[in-house]
């Protein structure tokens, strides 16, 4: 399961990385995004309000402004009649009555001088709020309409016009109202966080589910397929071709031996992955495979690889589920196989499949190392840190010179110690770190994870160091810039040196949809709407899974909201 990105688990309590992009002004944090309400205060509710949900009209419901006692009644202004018949509704909504609620409503909407727009746009709400009982969802729409046309920072008919608008199925206009109110509310109300959140989501997966289907392929980098194919230990298809052939009975697990000059579509495919020809390598597999010939395993297994390294998930399911049926095939190839179909199943929100798939490699092919190594990478992405250090152990066990193992297994230990809070741990996470980067000092996957736990402990210096030592080991890996980047931008607020580290990045490896998704982010927070949605557009196009493609689409929409928010409203967060 390598991955261009730190993972993270699927539960806890960080927020989705599409309120960094609504949330302006706030301090960046590295590796796993800015989380913004750790430490929101929590008021009470509020007369009116069930966990902030707004369901009460305005305006006192006394009887005493609007009862006309004879001689009397006359002398009042239209603006006080007005008033008087809206104080009648709301003792008829708060009596449930809602269609008499809406008469006295419609009554002071008719009574009112049209000069007085703060109270017009009042009586329009309230109407809509008893029309939203009634469930007249068009109704809510229109009279929230006209008040906030006559009060454009309207809160209460902002966010009732969303949630009508939501259940007619407009969520592109619902996100632009709930994006206001967002702002307004300084984030501060969980009703219409959680209806933003709701409604990026959908439509990140309705973009994304026609997007991905629709798309080209597309190669990673080079560097992204080198590192890929590092993660692997006991993987036959990864490893370098050897010179002169043998008989098959001779090959052993360490590589396949064959003449390049032989007729194999798969032999050429493994000189072209030497010679980095990679749009080579898929065609040649599918020679070998349709030709039946002595590596159809190794070439279906290759090809599926590839098909999975462009996106490609519904050719690379055929090819793998082939392989893990071949009783007779290699137990190495079986078992990689089913590392990759875990590792798609689990990209694909489906951790039930990919934990069966992963537990079936271990049955399997017991001494595998890759097997446990990668199951350990799951058992993080699930939150099940216990489970996930008993499988780097085990790998470890079975290749003690694993130095990514040992790192991932002291990340997995500081995780668990930084969110139950357990400082005399956290330093026994940390000080494993610190026998890493010493008995491994080429490994840098170590110094980078150190540097995500020493940025959390606020040992920004030290950090900085080890993400100078990734780089002096791999010059060419684009996503150590982007976190050293944004450790400039958290450490020393140098937001000049933080873009010029993450533009290094894209300038390496201009297929890094890392770079691009973190500069869309850091320019929202600049308010540069334009540049950042461009930005999240170029990472769109390189996203190599269905559900980071509709992560990244909910990135793009919010900060296209705000654009629409600011045109139509003048409303515009603190930007850095």
């Amino acid at each position: 399961m390598a991955a261009s990105k730190p993972v993270e688990p699927q539960s806890g309590s960080s927020l989705p990385r599409w309120q960094l992009a609504l949330l302006i002004g706030t301090p960046i944090v590295l590796g796993v995004g800015a989380v913004y309400l750790w430490n929101r205060s929590k008021t009470k509710d509020s007369p009116g309000k069930r966990n902030g949900e707004r369901t009460t009209p305005e305006g006192s419901a006394s009887p005493a402004g609007w009862m006309v006692r004879d001689g009397v009644g006359d002398s009042q202004s239209p603006l006080d009649r007005a008033q008087g018949a809206k104080n009648k509704g709301n003792k008829y909504f708060k009596a449930g009555k809602y269609e008499q609620a809406i008469q006295c409503y419609t009554e002071a909407i008719g009574l009112c001088p049209r000069d007085n727009q703060t109270d017009l746009s009042t009586f329009y709400q309230n109407r809509a709020a008893a029309y939203e009982q009634q469930m007249m969802w068009t109704e809510v729409v229109q009279d929230c309409t006209q008040a906030v046309e006559m009060n454009p920072r309207y809160i209460k008919a902002l966010f009732r016009r969303a949630k009508a608008l939501e259940r007619l199925d407009n969520k592109k206009e619902c996100l632009e109202d709930v994006t206001a109110v967002c702002i307004l509310e300084a984030f501060q109300n969980q009703q219409s966080m959680l209806l933003a959140d709701k409604v990026l989501k959908l439509l990140g997966k309705e973009k994304a589910k026609d997007k991905y289907k629709n798309r080209d392929p597309l190669m990673p980098s080079p560097q992204f397929i080198k590192s890929y194919f590092s993660s692997f230990t006991d993987d036959i298809i990864s490893q370098p071709l050897q010179k002169g052939e043998k008989k098959d009975e001779d090959k052993d697990n360490e590589g396949e031996a064959a003449e390049v000059t032989e007729s194999s579509g798969y032999l050429k495919a493994k000189q072209y992955m030497e010679e980095e020809n990679y749009d080579k390598i898929i065609s040649e597999c599918t020679k070998e495979v349709e030709s039946g010939g002595r590596y159809t395993a190794e070439a279906l297994l290759l090809r599926a690889t590839f098909y999975l390294l462009i996106g490609n998930a519904t050719g690379a399911q055929p090819d793998l589920d082939r392989v893990i049926n071949m009783e007779d095939a290699n137990i190495k190839l079986r078992a990689n196989a089913l590392i990759k179909r875990g590792s798609m199943y689990m990209q694909q929100q489906q951790p039930m499949m990919s934990t069966q798939d992963f537990n079936m490699a271990a049955e399997i092919d017991t001494r595998n190392a890759d097997v446990y190594h990668h199951r350990g990478q799951l058992k993080i992405l699930l939150d099940q840190v216990e489970e996930a250090v008993g499988d780097f152990d085990e790998c470890i066990l079975l290749r003690p010179d694993s130095a990514l193992a040992q790192a991932q297994k002291c990340f997995a230990l500081y995780r668990q110690a930084y969110t139950g809070n357990s400082q005399s741990q956290v330093q026994t996470a940390m000080d494993g770190f610190e026998d890493v980067i010493r008995r491994f000092p080429k490994c840098a996957e170590g110094y980078a994870l150190y540097a995500q736990a020493l940025t959390d402990q606020q040992q920004f210096g030290k950090a900085d160091q080890m993400y100078n030592k990734c780089i002096d080991l791999e010059p060419d890996n684009a996503t150590t810039y982007v976190h050293k980047g944004l450790l400039q931008l958290q450490w020393k607020q140098d937001l000049d040196l933080g873009l010029d580290l993450i533009s290094k990045a894209i300038e390496i490896d201009n297929k890094c949809d890392f770079a691009y998704e973190t500069m869309g982010t850091i320019e929202v927070q600049r308010g540069n709407l334009d540049k950042a949605i461009d930005m999240f557009n170029k990472a769109i196009n390189l996203a190599k899974s269905e559900m980071e493609m509709a992560h990244l689409y909910s990135l793009c929409d919010a900060a296209y909201a705000q654009t629409e928010v600011a045109r139509k409203y003048g409303l515009k967060p603190p930007t850095l």
